[in-house]
């Protein structure tokens, strides 16, 4: 696998083609002992997430990467999900969800990393 920071704009990526809105991708690992990197996008239905969850997947296992974990279903619904790839976690999240947990300000001491055209 390539460097984890080349990984984690390339799992942006995807997730940015995918139709996830505004994804943001965050270099969170000067802050926590468990992960490198956060990407945020916004999903619009269960659908839209499990297509992204799919994409997301099929890249990782393709770089010899194991999904963790992936809640599919948290209790409160289809609000958010994740993605646990070990040094990058994926939160896809309905708008609502993103807008009360506000990651981006929860983890405003990371790094938000330009998501640009040399990562595809």
């Amino acid at each position: 696998m390539e460097n984890t920071e080349e990984f984690a704009k390339k799992i942006a990526h995807l997730v940015r083609d995918g139709k996830g809105a505004n994804t943001v991708l965050i270099d969170v690992s000067e802050l926590n002992s468990w992960t490198d990197y956060f990407v945020i996008a916004t999903v619009n239905s269960s659908t839209h997430w499990q297509g992204i969850f799919r994409q997301v997947n099929e890249f990782a296992k393709q770089n010899g990467v194991e999904t963790r974990q992936s809640n599919k279903k948290m209790p409160s619904g289809d609000d958010w999900n994740l993605i646990d790839l070990g040094t990058v976690v994926v939160h896809l999240m309905s708008k609502e969800a993103r807008e009360f947990y506000d990651l981006e300000k929860l983890w405003k001491a990371g790094k938000i990393l330009e998501i640009d055209s040399s990562s595809e």
